[in-house]
């Protein structure tokens, strides 16, 4: 796998796509956890208006690339759904408001200078590795509690892809026509440089049907946090490490149908796909967002942020590493990546996300601000 230039070639690409994200996410202020928080803290849904387009623009573009025979539906390590999928997108939705961004909006803003971010980064990390002790037990619970053995709603209710995409689209296109025409999905903009996020929501679709084209896969980078997280407490405790069987499967198995390399790979301690993958997307999106930062002669490391404020973030990044392995993955892959194809886990998930983000909201004004 890690011979000739398509290796390389990933790293690159991805690492540019990540770039590209990081700096589209700063300029436009794009945190996912900030759309599900300003819903309970302010009753806004401005900036929900725009992840909905993100995810239907998204979903027709994986559409029109899957009847171009380009990608292959559903993509890889997207299972069966289950009841475990709402549960940790409920837990995942409480860290990510406590964190004050996902774990995406974590390495934008981190890369601008946000020590909160680096402190949930960090418990990212953690929370992440703390998963692996317990992993063979929620695994056998996630398969007691699966709801059916098929991936998407379109295979569970025997219908082509295309038309509940096609459904979607058609009743997306007139709200987003009145949206626009009332100014609904722009926002106030003062600062140097602001991108209005709904350009930044297309922008994101793009970079979406890339990786899938490119790796067959949307983004995700959860899986590279429980990889270093392993790796640093294997620093301290190699044997134990070791011996966890979390770290020793490898779930994504894959091959693409037009290039015809092989990526393989898991949270282990090994040189595989997850790093191919995932670690140049981690490391553009905060180069790409210090970039933007440095460009606006905005960057700043903040340091004078109040303790109780940075115990609560290292606290949500901790919780957000545990349920982005519990549930399984983030709520970028699923609202990116799974949503746009009706994957069952990403449903389940996103309905989880919502109770989630309310209790954490709740825990936000009462113990943090």
């Amino acid at each position: 796998m890690f011979q000739g230039f398509m290796p390389l070639t990933i790293v690159l690409v991805m690492f540019l796509f990540g770039g590209i994200a990081g700096f589209v996410m700063h300029r436009s202020d794009f945190c996912l956890a900030g759309m599900f928080r300003d819903l309970f803290l302010f009753r806004s849904v401005a900036m929900l208006r725009v992840l909905l387009l993100l995810i239907v623009a998204s979903m027709t573009l994986f559409e029109l690339a899957r009847l171009a025979g380009l990608l292959r539906v559903p993509f890889p390590l997207f299972g069966a759904p289950s009841l475990v999928n709402p549960l940790g997108g409920a837990l995942f939705g409480i860290g990510m408001v406590l964190a004050g961004g996902c774990v995406v909006g974590t390495l934008y803003k981190m890369g601008a200078g946000s020590l909160p971010s680096l402190l949930a980064f960090l418990g990212l990390l953690a929370g992440s590795a703390l998963y692996a002790e317990f992993h063979p037990w929620w695994a056998r619970l996630s398969r007691s509690t699966t709801l059916t053995t098929q991936v998407t709603l379109p295979q569970m209710l025997g219908i082509p892809p295309a038309l509940p995409v096609a459904i979607t689209i058609v009743v997306a296109v007139c709200v987003f026509r009145r949206w626009f025409r009332l100014g609904l999905l722009s926002q106030p903009a003062f600062a140097e440089g602001y991108l209005q996020p709904w350009k930044a929501a297309l922008w994101l679709a793009l970079l979406g049907l890339g990786s899938v084209l490119l790796v067959g896969m949307p983004f995700g980078i959860t899986t590279a946090y429980a990889k270093m997280g392993g790796f640093f407490e294997s620093l301290l405790f190699p044997r134990h490490v070791a011996s966890l069987t979390y770290f020793m499967a490898e779930p994504l198995q894959f091959t693409h149908p037009f290039f015809g390399f092989s990526l393989h790979g898991g949270a282990g301690q090994r040189l595989d796909g997850i790093v191919l993958v995932q670690l140049p997307v981690i490391l553009g999106i905060m180069l790409g967002s210090a970039f933007s930062a440095v460009r606006l002669g905005e960057w700043k490391f903040y340091t004078k942020v109040p303790l109780k404020q940075c115990v609560w973030a290292m606290f949500g990044g901790i919780m957000m590493g545990l349920s982005a392995r519990m549930a399984p993955a983030c709520n970028v892959w699923h609202l990116m990546g799974g949503a746009p194809i009706f994957a069952g886990q990403s449903l389940l998930f996103i309905a989880g996300l919502f109770p989630g983000a309310w209790i954490g909201s709740r825990i936000l004004v009462r113990y943090v601000i």
